[in-house]
């Protein structure tokens, strides 16, 4: 499918407009998008009218221009009649917002609508969803602008069944700093599914990273969501619901999934490379991590800490995720030692996790992270950098990303999120190397580079 018309869409028809009521969700979609986005944008209600001095068309047939995207806001008994006029129209494809289909029980209502796309290839996310956020291009979400926390244009394609954890994991992202492609809210799936979202993103080159939130799938449709996985170029991440009987239930009455023997799924995914988080906190930083390190890694960790505490919550936290810590090679450790600050040499710890005090300064950081990315045993470092000592440098994070990039093993670091260490953190974001604001986000992150590895 070509969904171009769905994400950068020229002109766009809200279907469902009210002149009476302004917080419909249809007003909302209509007044956010005439006003603050490049999409020509037209109200349609059977009553016509004026919406802002604009005119209310009748039907989108009515609508003199050609129409890339429709987002349909209507009651749901009216949904095939609205799809029918689009698709006569010439419309390129559609957002069904409205609820009321399988997920309450009419499933023949919804099949009836899908088989009218299927008929006119006409594709259409939803129904029951809150559609498509692409930022710079169309926000169908029918949540007010002021309400709504919108990460920054990024390369994280996140696609959800659910509208609410889609919106709460676009706060998440927000407050890390990850910026997204565009974000999915599916609900139903009725047309377009996982699979055609993996080959949407896949061909898209602004997206580095394809992540889910999935409730369920039809028969045999996990599968083909695993097979195509497999073959994506770009690391997948997956939140998935539905592991107990009660969220089993709930995934059905929400989205009318079927959730299916989770534990099953869960090995599956592992096999084939898809990293899976177990909670929301993972997904972001699972997104982060593999945004900048796509390949993943066999999740052999270095760490140096500034402080032996640090070092070690650090390797308990590995330890718990299954990741190893190996002995560093002597001669990896001679070399770091030979080139410390006369300060430190005596009293820094050189044994994985390394200790090298609060009293080091920034090139005995460099100097441990170099050659430990030289160290055959270690694949992934973690820095774990407490601003706090007086000899680290506003331009630690800006030296330590020239140092990753030099050497060529993932980095990883950990800086308390606090706006005096903004520079350190910036000088780490703009070379493309993740920071996590906790040592547990600094292992997770590790994590997903492991389960993304081949197996």
């Amino acid at each position: 499918m070509d969904l171009t018309c769905l994400f950068r869409p020229s002109s766009m028809a809200v279907i469902g407009v009210s002149t009476t009521h302004d917080h419909h969700p249809a007003n909302v979609i209509y007044n956010k998008n005439h006003l603050r986005y490049p999409v020509q944008t037209f109200a349609v209600n059977p009553k016509g009218g004026q919406l802002n001095r604009a005119p209310v068309y009748r039907s989108v047939g009515q609508i003199e221009t050609a129409v890339d995207l429709a987002v349909i806001a209507v009651r749901s008994r009216f949904v095939p009649d609205v799809v029918a006029q689009c698709i006569e129209k010439g419309v390129k494809g559609a957002v069904i917002i409205s609820g009321g289909f399988a997920e309450t029980g009419d499933k023949d209502l919804q099949k009836e609508v899908t088989d009218l796309a299927a008929q006119a290839d006409f594709p259409f996310v939803g129904p029951n969803c809150l559609g498509i956020y692409s930022p710079d291009a169309v926000d169908t979400f029918f949540l007010p602008g002021e309400r709504i926390i919108h990460p920054k244009k990024g390369n994280i394609g996140f696609v959800s069944q659910s509208g609410g954890v889609l919106v709460d994991q676009m706060v998440k992202f927000a407050g890390q700093g990850i910026g997204v492609s565009a974000a999915v809210s599916i609900g139903n799936k009725a047309c377009i599914r996982e699979t055609h979202m993996i080959d949407w993103f896949e061909q898209d080159l602004g997206t580095r990273v394809i992540a889910f939130y999935i409730e369920g799938f039809e028969c045999r449709e996990g599968r083909e969501f695993i097979k195509r996985a497999h073959t994506c170029t770009k690391p997948i991440v997956v939140l998935k619901a539905g592991k107990t009987a009660r969220g089993i239930a709930a995934a059905s009455s929400h989205t009318a999934s079927v959730a299916g023997d989770y534990r099953v799924f869960s090995q599956i995914m592992a096999q084939h490379c898809v990293a899976e988080a177990d909670t929301e906190y993972e997904l972001t930083s699972f997104c982060e991590a593999l945004s900048c390190y796509p390949k993943g890694s066999s999740g052999h960790i270095g760490i140096v800490s500034l402080s032996g505490g640090h070092g070690v919550v650090a390797a308990d936290a590995c330890g718990h995720h299954g990741l190893d810590i190996p002995e560093i090679a002597e001669q990896t450790a001679d070399a770091i030692h030979s080139r410390l600050s006369p300060e430190i040499q005596a009293i820094a710890s050189l044994k994985n996790p390394l200790d090298l005090t609060g009293s080091c300064v920034d090139d005995d950081i460099l100097t441990a992270v170099r050659h430990l990315s030289r160290d055959s045993h270690i694949d992934c470092i973690l820095a774990l950098l407490l601003p706090y000592s007086p000899g680290i440098s506003a331009d630690i994070g800006a030296k330590l990303s020239q140092v990753a990039r030099n050497e060529g093993k993932p980095l990883i670091a950990y800086v308390p999120k606090e706006d005096k260490y903004k520079i350190i953190i910036e000088g780490f974001e703009l070379n493309r190397i993740p920071v996590a604001s906790s040592v547990e986000g600094a292992v997770l992150m590790a994590k997903a580079l492991k389960r993304c590895h081949p197996c």
